[in-house]
């Protein structure tokens, strides 16, 4: 008797204590938990810490309380000028309402898909209103912004707020790449040319201009040289015209070795003049009869 009312006792002790393991549950830091009765959620628990729940008749089941990722397919889109992107995009979201959630989509899974319809839904919406330069560019800030404010409003039914969305790549298609990269260079050579044209023009405008204003200074550096040298000669003709007065025997001695000078130079002194020719003047009695001044 005693041995059969030890082994109740043990029986009832894990019965027990298996009872209350299956009553407690632990959320931890990173997630928050549904507690469901029969498959029908019952509540939710966004803090962390120890719970409780009726064993056998309730289960717990956890969801991520950190950032999610979703990383949608790459998309084709439209711009309102006609121009094909290929758009992929990503957005960071997190569940805010576990409740709203499990109902909703039940699994991460599911969540993905349908946030991943829906942002491709909203990058066509919006790009689609825009043209191809606001959207490799100068508004690309503002249209992830407005893309996640369009897919906020969307997906709080699903008990999930969107952090952020951001375009990683926004490019054309291959083959229109290829032609947009033709075209452009094609139009980098015509301006190159252009550029080319325009710098000889100007060039041979400048060298124009040059040579004409070498050619005006060195004619009034001509004309002034002249100016300078006929004023030059005039003073040295007066100076010698009132000197030549003061002594004309003087000037004329001076001139006839001058005169000589050029005449009788090293190499060329052979001459065939008369005797009484004006130039032997100054060379003394060559006839040796002697003459008169």
């Amino acid at each position: 008797m005693g041995r059969f009312m030890t082994i109740l006792g043990v029986i009832v002790f894990g019965a027990l204590a298996f009872t209350a393991l299956n009553s407690v549950f632990i959320v931890h830091q990173t997630e928050q938990a549904i507690v469901l009765q029969f498959g029908d959620p019952k509540r939710e628990i966004k803090e962390p810490g120890l719970g409780f729940k009726t064993p056998f008749v309730q289960n717990v089941v956890y969801l991520e309380k950190r950032i999610l990722d979703l990383d949608a397919p790459v998309e084709e889109v439209i711009t309102s000028d006609q121009k094909q992107l290929l758009v992929d995009a990503f957005a960071r979201f997190r569940i805010n309402q576990p409740l709203r959630y499990y109902t909703s989509l039940r699994t991460q899974d599911q969540a993905e898909r349908q946030l991943a319809n829906q942002l491709n839904s909203n990058l066509r919406n919006v790009i689609a209103a825009e043209d191809f330069t606001a959207v490799i560019s100068t508004k690309r800030s503002e249209l992830m912004r407005r893309i996640a404010d369009e897919l906020n409003k969307s997906s709080q039914r699903f008990g999930i707020e969107i952090v952020d969305v951001r375009i990683k790549r926004a490019d054309l298609p291959q083959q229109n790449s290829q032609a947009i990269y033709q075209r452009m260079e094609t139009e980098r050579k015509r301006e190159a040319a252009e550029f080319r044209a325009q710098g000889q023009e100007a060039a041979l405008r400048i060298r124009s201009s040059a040579d004409r204003e070498v050619t005006v200074l060195k004619a009034q550096a001509r004309r002034d040289s002249e100016i300078i040298r006929g004023e030059g000669d005039a003073e040295r003709n007066k100076i010698f015209a009132e000197a030549f007065g003061q002594d004309p025997d003087f000037f004329a001695f001076y001139r006839s070795m001058l005169a000589y000078e050029a005449a009788l130079r090293e190499g060329d002194t052979t001459m065939i003049l008369s005797p009484d020719s004006e130039f032997f003047r100054y060379f003394g009695d060559l006839d040796g009869k002697g003459r008169s001044r």
